[in-house]
């Protein structure tokens, strides 16, 4: 045979060939080569939040005077400790706590240390005179807050003890986001504090202003929580032009003292001390029962601890009941919560 002959009887032997060695087609190839050269991590799934009903309360007290029933009567009623709605709480303690690497912030501005707030955009006069926000928050020991749109007017007030997350600076400001709410906003770095890495909150006090009673409770592990006192107390009423409603929400414990000294309204006449006291908000403290100048001795105990309001602000307790909270609750990492 010629080669002439011959020449297309090969080309047509090799082309078959390559086409046996194929074994696969190109989109397989591709889809093939996709997989084994795709290394992106795959994202963890977000941990669950938890509910009220998840949450397991055990009572082990550590302070046992005076101690409440879960139902109790109240003149011709009864008062109940609100489980439920305490459940639901530690549950939002448990969940705003997940991310472990979250940059605690604390508003603080108490006695305006930090320079009196700026007037909001809308604003109004209390019953007690003072300027105050749309929610009723007073400018006086208030945190501005502004919209991340607008730097120039704030738009409401935070209340001094606030708990934020801190989620970046711009210039002077810091952008936060309220727990709870998730609201963001910018506000000026001086009336913030940041926390350390470490903070944790394990210690809870529960103030319930409509039943006039508290609980404090301890986390020992995701979900589960002690009981370690429940007791009468105490809170504010609405009596201006001094006497102002403890405010309700959820509120850092920033400092103790052994003796807070107060003055007699409208004067700047020494007026008395309540032992063991823990501040929380504005000048809001948790404390015994108070000793009225020029008496000196401290008192264990009162017969209005559980009945009604008659505080200025603050929340009284049993003063060695005071003396267990201002030992056992940590500064800067214990909550104080005020329910009704």
């Amino acid at each position: 045979m010629k080669l002439p002959t011959l020449l297309p009887f090969m080309c047509a032997c090799l082309l078959l060939a390559g086409c046996a060695h194929r074994t696969s087609s190109p989109a397989a190839e591709l889809a093939t080569d996709s997989i084994r050269t795709d290394t992106t991590p795959t994202r963890p799934a977000p941990k669950p939040l938890l509910k009220g009903t998840d949450i397991v309360i055990e009572k082990d007290l550590l302070y046992d005077k005076y101690t409440l029933k879960d139902t109790y009567p109240q003149k011709d009623t009864a008062w109940s400790f609100k489980w439920t709605l305490i459940e639901e709480w530690l549950a939002e303690v448990e969940n705003m706590q997940r991310d472990s690497t979250c940059r605690w912030v604390v508003m603080q501005n108490y006695k305006n240390r930090n320079r009196e707030a700026p007037v909001v955009r809308n604003y109004h006069r209390n019953d007690y005179g003072r300027v105050s926000d749309s929610l009723n928050i007073e400018r006086y020991q208030s945190a501005p807050l502004y919209l991340l749109t607008d730097t120039a007017v704030p738009e409401r007030y935070g209340r001094d003890g606030t708990l934020a997350y801190g989620e970046g600076e711009e210039g002077s400001f810091m952008r936060i986001r309220l727990t709870g709410s998730g609201e963001k906003w910018l506000v000026p770095k001086r009336y913030l504090k940041e926390l350390p890495d470490s903070t944790r909150f394990h210690h809870v006090v529960i103030v319930d202003r409509g039943s006039q009673h508290i609980a404090t409770l301890e986390r020992q592990a995701k979900g589960h929580w002690l009981v370690r006192s429940m007791n009468p107390c105490t809170t504010g009423r609405r009596r201006p032009p001094y006497a102002q409603p403890t405010p309700l929400g959820m509120f850092l414990l920033q400092e103790k003292k052994r003796r807070m000294v107060y003055l007699k309204d409208g004067s700047a006449e020494h007026g008395g001390f309540a032992p063991y006291a823990c501040r929380f908000t504005n000048g809001a403290y948790l404390h015994g029962v108070p000793v009225n100048a020029p008496h000196t001795q401290e008192i264990e105990y009162s017969y209005s601890l559980g009945t009604t309001p008659r505080s200025h602000m603050c929340v009284r307790v049993a003063t060695s009941h005071g003396k267990f909270i201002y030992e056992w609750a940590p500064v800067l990492q214990s909550l104080i919560i005020v329910v009704e």
